[in-house]
């Protein structure tokens, strides 16, 4: 199977008849009288016949609607062959050059007029309002959709006047099947040729490659975005600072011009950074105006520094700058690339879609299996907060990220802690009325709205309705008055067995993802294979030797080389399949007792070697270079 081949047009160019064949005879008209009525064809009757149509139409009891002296209508032919419009060229043809006969498929090609009849029949199919005009088209830049190597570039999609040239409808773009298609469709060939998104292969790979070598779509994607999104540039014009305090190259993570969010009574805006001392990216808090007046508020931000949770993001520190021009805390965290609040994934309103041909509202109605998931990993984060003696004193839809699939993290941890350090607060009271939060929050996603808490007992009654009575036991134990048996040992006593279903969820996670690992696990080896063959081959000279990379065990690795990446077919074209490139490398790499045969350019002498000698060769060349 040809795997980097461009894909090849399968469409039959249509030809005109060259100048030296003899012209049809043209078609003699008839009185439209005796030319049936296409009406009779097409619905079975004819709502003008009474009212002054002009064409023939049969009587009501007549056994079939055929006009006299007018040939019967094939059977095989359907109805819409009445509406196939009139074939226009696209392009003058040049009667000086050869033309080829054309080799249309039985499908579409037209049986030839065997009387005057049916040529003017085939004639006045066309309405008589419309008339076509050929229309010179551009000679520069000029598409062939005959050819599988021409693609139409961005500069000559229009022509000269900035309009569209015009399309032949009996084009078919590359890729279709002539054979297969209905002879009266008319496919759609205003394509242009879109840049690659997310895709590292021309074709689909092979089928038995999909989990050998090459990790899922899936996965290659997701990271391929986050890398996008990490390596993003900030639109011009936004006045940031250049450098802050070790961190440079500040991009806006919010919408600019959106409306502007409060963290407390702080304004407060989200930047991703670069640190200059390791490279990787960060997540600045800026809260704007915020004046320090103790350097021993940062006391809580070191704490939290401490703190190495799955389910936490990690604080790393917290200073205060005048860089924005006015008197500004910064707090870094670590950077979770295309992560969302748990606000915008669920309570926030989506836009409706179309289905089953309507558009229709989105639901946010959540899983009850996801809302067990979010439960569990928010629970785990509050008591590693509270086994470290802090209160989390922030748990809100738009505060906690899902980075994953229903992975979710706790974020803006410590802020809190700074901006109320001048409020003495009491840690029991503080982690009891993070319990509390933690019950709004639940509440709120099992409602899809942020105001669930301003009618708790409707809440309450929508969970009894769509999710379990366990559900709604934790729901009103979390809500609750604050007393010495509300901690969150005793909400993991009424979890129960769910966590087991949980870390079974994590342990099948952490499985598929050492799969894909294992899998590119190969292409690092086989890469470095390659990057041997590309220090031996075609080498221009070694200790003085021109003919070094030609010449012994170097002469067997450039016919190797040629086995695997310079074979034809019978046909001369060359052969770009990469599951013989693969398997070549691997039996190389493994050394193998299997022989091939090695033929040199001029066909003149030919090899039988093994993969094991080859690789012996390679090996021998390789630590010939690698002594200098």
């Amino acid at each position: 199977m040809s795997f980097f081949a461009r894909p090849s047009s399968s469409a039959v160019k249509i030809s005109a008849p060259s100048a030296d064949e003899p012209d049809s005879p043209k078609p003699s008209k008839k009185d439209n009288t005796q030319r049936q009525c296409r009406n009779i064809l097409i619905y079975g009757h004819c709502k003008f016949q009474d009212k002054g149509c002009i064409y023939y139409h049969p009587p009501r009891d007549a056994p079939s609607p055929v006009p006299p002296d007018s040939p019967t209508p094939s059977a095989a032919l359907p109805a819409q062959a009445v509406n196939a419009p009139v074939f226009v060229p696209k392009a003058p043809v040049n009667p000086a050059s050869p033309t080829p006969a054309p080799a249309v498929p039985a499908s579409i090609q037209q049986q030839p007029s065997t009387s005057s009849d049916s040529s003017s029949e085939q004639s006045s199919s066309q309405p008589p309002e419309q008339h076509y005009e050929q229309e010179p088209a551009p000679e520069h830049d000029q598409y062939d959709p005959y050819n599988p190597y021409s693609y139409p570039t961005h500069g000559a999609e229009g022509s000269e006047e900035g309009q569209m040239p015009s399309m032949n409808p009996y084009e078919l773009p590359p890729g279709y099947d002539a054979a297969t298609l209905d002879p009266f469709y008319t496919p759609a060939v205003n394509f242009h040729t879109q840049p690659l998104n997310y895709h590292l292969y021309t074709l689909p790979r092979p089928e038995a490659l999909s989990h050998r070598y090459f990790i899922s779509d899936d996965v290659r994607e997701e990271l391929q975005r986050r890398s996008e999104t990490v390596r993003a540039a900030p639109p011009p014009g936004l006045g940031l600072p250049e450098e802050l305090q070790g961190y440079h190259s500040l991009v806006p993570l919010e919408p600019i011009g959106a409306e502007r969010r409060k963290f407390g009574n702080w304004y407060s805006t989200l930047y991703r950074a670069v640190n200059s001392s390791d490279g990787a990216t960060y997540v600045l808090r800026r809260v704007e105006n915020f004046r320090l007046m103790q350097q021993a508020a940062f006391s809580g931000i070191e704490a939290w520094s401490r703190i190495r949770h799955p389910n936490i993001v990690t604080v790393h520190e917290a200073f205060t700058t005048r860089a924005f021009n006015d008197s500004s805390l910064v707090v870094v965290y670590d950077d979770h690339p295309n992560a969302q609040t748990l606000y915008e994934a669920h309570i926030k309103a989506k836009p409706p879609q179309f289905q089953h041909g309507r558009l229709q509202a989105q639901s946010n109605r959540v899983p009850e299996r996801t809302v067990w998931s979010y439960i569990i990993q928010i629970a785990n984060a509050i008591r590693a907060a509270h086994d470290a003696g802090l209160a989390v004193r922030l748990i809100d839809a738009t505060k906690i990220l899902v980075t994953g699939k229903n992975r979710v993290r706790l974020g803006s941890c410590g802020v809190v802690d700074v901006l109320m350090y001048d409020i003495p607060v009491d840690l029991a009271y503080a982690q009891q009325d993070d319990l509390t939060m933690f019950g709004a929050l639940i509440l709120q996603l099992c409602n899809g709205t942020m105001s669930a808490m301003n009618n708790v007992a409707k809440a309450l009654e929508i969970i009894g309705r769509n999710y379990s009575a366990d559900l709604k036991s934790v729901v009103l134990f979390l809500i609750s008055k604050p007393g010495t048996h509300k901690t969150v040992g005793q909400l993991f006593d009424m979890i129960g067995s769910r966590l087991l279903t949980e870390l079974d969820e994590a342990q099948n996670a952490v499985d598929r993802l050492e799969g894909e690992l294992m899998s590119e696990l190969e292409n690092g080896r086989l890469v470095r294979l390659l990057c041997k063959f590309g220090f031996i081959n075609e080498r221009p000279e070694h200790n003085h030797e021109t003919r070094w990379s030609e010449t012994g065990d170097r002469y067997i690795v450039k016919l190797f080389r040629d086995y695997v990446f310079h074979q034809v077919d019978e046909l001369g074209r060359p052969v770009v399949n990469l599951t013989h490139v693969l398997t070549c490398l691997n039996k190389l790499d493994a050394g193998t007792d299997e022989r091939i045969m090695l033929v040199s350019r001029d066909e003149q002498s030919c090899l039988v070697v093994s993969y094991r000698e080859v690789k012996a060769c390679i090996e021998s060349a390789f630590s010939e270079l690698t002594r200098g």
